[in-house]
């Protein structure tokens, strides 16, 4: 613990996405466009789960209700900070900020991908086991499941952020990144971190890589069951699974690169992070209501029930 009598730092600077002033004006505007759009998009699948009842009460909108809840936090940790540095010469955030931001990325990060596990685990028991799917999803079943998730997220983030505050940090303190990402904040710490950067680094990977590997697993089972009972049951099967699997692919994707080759100096990293802190929650909502009619006539009458109250 003697090392935070040498930590001397008290901000960091970020580097952000590029240097051109121009080019950072347009992604002012575009980015404040996409902000919007992901609270709004994520907000309404919230709202219209809690609305309707025949979505409150079905499992499956009920953990995407809340993987659209995450989505928000996951797209909010960075996201307004970036957009006013764009108008800033200096991005500066501060040690506090830094480290809030490391803890909210892997907090909803880490719960997400749990949450992402057990909505393949709700479409397996639905496709697999439809007769026993309301008595193994049961309400009780998954709050547990919520829970869990916000818990596995919780120590994850917690065992990141316990290391990293104390690090003495006493030289550099220029982040090559829009947001203070783990690896490249815990390089500029005055000591040798590498092995303590695996060990990390190997935290986050684990999770992200264990958690993809439960996901298709579970979709491996659906496509063999489903193959076995009736020809054309493969295609069904995809067809019915098939935006949790989109959406599966563009948030693991992303993180499980990043983490494979942490040490990268590849400008690939500040596009992938802004793919699944904007692009990947912005897309959820996209796949999720256009692939579905319930929900969209979900939407629709909840949209009718606002104009007329008016």
């Amino acid at each position: 613990m003697e090392m935070k009598n040498y930590s001397v730092v008290s901000e960091f600077v970020l580097h952000g996405l590029c240097s051109s002033q121009y080019l950072q004006k347009f992604l002012f505007v575009f980015f404040s466009g996409m902000y919007v759009a992901i609270i709004l998009g994520n907000l309404l699948i919230v709202v219209t789960v809690i609305s309707a009842p025949n979505l409150q009460s079905s499992p499956m909108y009920f953990l995407l209700g809340n993987l659209s809840f995450l989505d928000m936090w996951l797209s909010s940790f960075a996201t307004p900070k970036m957009i006013r540095d764009f108008l800033s010469d200096r991005k500066i955030i501060s040690f506090g900020g830094c480290m809030f931001q490391i803890f909210l990325l892997h907090f909803t990060g880490g719960a997400e991908m749990v949450l992402l596990v057990s909505m393949a685990y709700d479409r397996y028991v639905a496709i697999c086991k439809p007769l026993h799917y309301m008595t193994m999803m049961s309400r009780q079943t998954c709050i547990k499941l919520v829970l869990i998730s916000w818990v596995i997220g919780f120590l994850h983030s917690i065992s990141q952020v316990a290391f990293t505050v104390n690090l003495p940090y006493c030289g550099p303190n220029e982040v090559d990144s829009f947001f203070c990402d783990l690896p490249l904040v815990i390089k500029l710490a005055c000591m040798d971190t590498y092995v303590l950067g695996i060990l990390m680094i190997s935290d986050s990977g684990l999770i992200s890589v264990s958690c993809f590997l439960l996901v298709m697993i579970s979709y491996t089972a659906i496509l063999l069951s489903v193959r076995q009972r009736a020809a054309g049951g493969v295609t069904k099967a995809l067809s019915t699974c098939s935006a949790h699997i989109m959406v599966v692919t563009l948030f693991f994707g992303p993180c499980i690169f990043i983490y494979l080759w942490p040490f990268s100096r590849f400008s690939v990293d500040k596009l992938l992070s802004v793919f699944y802190t904007i692009f990947t929650p912005l897309l959820n909502p996209l796949i999720y209501t256009l692939r579905n009619e319930e929900m969209k006539t979900a939407m629709k009458k909840l949209w009718n029930q606002a104009v007329n109250f008016r």
